[in-house]
C-alpha cells in the first residue's frame, strides 16, 4: 500500500479544517453582534456550514469508505457553493477601505461598517476556497478509485479508505497499488495488473534463459501467483537432441 495519497488527504482535511474554524469564527462573531433580529438568515447559515463541515470531516478521518468520501466532499461542495454566493450577494464589490468611520446597526447600537465588511470579504474568500479546493478532490478521488478498479479492486468503493493509520487503499498516481486482491467478485474476468501502467518496468518479473539442450515449460500461477518456470532436458520430452 501506498501512503501518499493519505498524506495529501490529511493535509486536505488540516487545511479544510482551518478554513472552515475562521468562517465559524466570524460567524458567531456575527451572531454576538447582530442576532436575533438582524442578518439572521445569513448568519445562521454561516455557522451551520462550517460546523457541520468540522463535524463530518472529524468523523470521515476515522472512518471513511471512497463511495461515503465522495459524497460528503459533493454535498459540502455544493453548501460552500452556495455560501461563496450568498456572501458575494451580501458584501458585493464593495471596497472596505472605503467604510473608515462609518457604522452599521447591532443589537446594542452600532458597530464599524468596515470590521464587518473585512470579516465578510475574508468568508466571502475562504468559501470560494474550499469549494476550489472539494472541486478538485471530487476530480482527484474518482480519477484514483477508476485505477484501482483497473488493477482488481473492484469492490474499492466500499473498502476502508485507510488500512491502518499509515496505510491507505487508495494509490497515487504512478504508484503501485500494493497487494491487491484479484478476484473478479461475479464482474466477469480480472483486469491485468501491468506494471506499465503505472510507469514502472521495475516491478516485471525477469525470465530465465533456458541452458544447452534444455527447455523452459511456464505454468501460470494461481490466484495471481507468478508462474512457475521449469527447465527439463529435450530428451525428457521425447525429442532426439541434435549431434
Amino acid at each position: 500500500m501506498t501512503v501518499r495519497f493519505g498524506n495529501y488527504r490529511l493535509g486536505l482535511y488540516v487545511v479544510t479544517l482551518l478554513l472552515a474554524g475562521t468562517v465559524l469564527g466570524l460567524a458567531a462573531n456575527f451572531a454576538s453582534i447582530f442576532l436575533p433580529n438582524l442578518h439572521r438568515d445569513f448568519t445562521i447559515f454561516a455557522i451551520i456550514i462550517p460546523s457541520l463541515t468540522i463535524l463530518v470531516f472529524l468523523f470521515q478521518l476515522q472512518w471513511a469508505l471512497p463511495l461515503s468520501e465522495v459524497i460528503v466532499l459533493l454535498i459540502l461542495d455544493i453548501l460552500w457553493l452556495a455560501m461563496g454566493a450568498w456572501s458575494t450577494d451580501v458584501i458585493g464589490n464593495v471596497q472596505c477601505d472605503t467604510l473608515r468611520g462609518q457604522t452599521t446597526p447591532s443589537k446594542s447600537g452600532t458597530t464599524s461598517l468596515q470590521a464587518y465588511c473585512y470579516e465578510m470579504k475574508v468568508i466571502q474568500a475562504f468559501s470560494w476556497a474550499l469549494f476550489g479546493l472539494f472541486t478538485i478532490a471530487i476530480w482527484i478521488l474518482f480519477k484514483l478509485i477508476h485505477q484501482a478498479q483497473r488493477f482488481g479492486r473492484y469492490d474499492i468503493w466500499h473498502e476502508p479508505i485507510r488500512a491502518d493509520i499509515s496505510t491507505t487503499e487508495l494509490p497515487w498516481f504512478g504508484e503501485m497499488p500494493g497487494y491487491y486482491n484479484t478476484s473478479n467478485h461475479g464482474h466477469g474476468a480480472p483486469y491485468p495488473q501491468s506494471p506499465s501502467a503505472y510507469g514502472g518496468s521495475h516491478f516485471a518479473p525477469s525470465m530465465p534463459m533456458a541452458q544447452p539442450g534444455h527447455s523452459l515449460i511456464i505454468q501460470p500461477g494461481i490466484n495471481g501467483a507468478p508462474p512457475t518456470v521449469t527447465q527439463v532436458p529435450i530428451q525428457q520430452m521425447g525429442m532426439p537432441m541434435s549431434a
